[in-house]
């Protein structure tokens, strides 16, 4: 799979403001042959460098099928977020990647999925959701259990319930701090709801993004009910700045986050996976 180590440019396509602290950037290279290399996985991030500014890791929550495009959803937390937060069509900025190891797609083929996330942690499994809709008959029953703090930060609401209508498609939607009588979904934690989801733990396979106590209280269900260690997959999130294994912020335990991550499956990190130090 070619990946671009050195920034490469590209353009803004199109921006959406998903929310007032959350937009997506719809983004494609300005060569038009770098665009057609471009490959990657769901799961896989890009460095998104902003002259002047700095770079900064954000996932990839587009499928792989569309090549014309690619899109990041970013919150505004930093320097290099509110810098690309001004971005507008037609805007250009540097990019490296794809980099890391995504989702294992290949194993779920067959399998129920079940993706459990919390906050913006939904958007590296928003690709394997885009991914497993488009190729709907490889895969059983898909499970979409998203939590978040507040209704504000829910966003694509309208995607939620397009795939709530799909065929053998399940949504299961929290907010932990919500009161608005509006509200339309479950209040509390989204891994109190685990009893609720249907899915044959026996042929099931989970994937996972979000804080680690979400995670932590996610895997201990699914493994009562049966679902393998090794069917337990977790995108783990550390300070990331040169994606290659070299700069050692995101080393964990033996491994660096960046190039043997994002994405690990428990049974590789659970030594390591909720310790103090880690």
């Amino acid at each position: 799979m070619p990946k671009f180590t050195l920034p490469h440019t590209v353009e803004v396509v199109e921006r959406i403001q998903e929310t007032p602290t959350i937009f997506t950037l719809r983004l494609r290279f300005v060569d038009q042959k770098q665009q057609q290399d471009y490959r990657f996985q769901p799961g896989q991030f890009n460095m998104l460098y902003l002259h002047g500014i700095g770079e900064i890791p954000i996932s990839i929550v587009s499928d792989p099928a569309d090549e014309a495009l690619f899109d990041h959803t970013i919150r505004v937390v930093g320097r290099v977020t509110k810098g690309l937060s001004h971005l507008q069509t037609g805007d250009q900025i540097g990019i490296r990647g794809p980099f890391g190891r995504g989702w294992p797609l290949k194993t779920a083929l067959g399998k129920d999925v079940i993706l459990v996330t919390g906050g913006l942690g939904c958007a590296p499994v928003v690709s394997v959701i885009r991914y497993v809709i488009r190729r709907r008959d490889l895969f059983g029953r898909l499970v979409i259990m998203q939590g978040v703090k507040r209704a504000d930060d829910l966003i694509w609401r309208e995607q939620y319930t397009q795939w709530e209508a799909l065929h053998d498609t399940q949504v299961i939607l929290a907010a932990s701090e919500e009161k608005q009588a509006s509200w339309p979904w479950h209040t509390g934690h989204v891994t109190n709801l685990m009893d609720k989801a249907h899915f044959n733990p026996a042929n099931a396979i989970a994937m996972m993004c979000g804080p680690e106590p979400m995670m932590r209280a996610a895997i201990e269900p699914l493994l009562r009910e049966g679902v393998p260690e090794n069917d337990l997959w977790l995108s783990m999130e550390r300070n990331m700045q040169c994606a290659i294994g070299h700069c050692g912020h995101c080393q964990y335990g033996d491994k660096f986050i960046c190039k043997d991550g994002p994405v690990f499956p428990y049974a590789e990190i659970k030594h390591l996976f909720g310790q103090a130090g880690y």
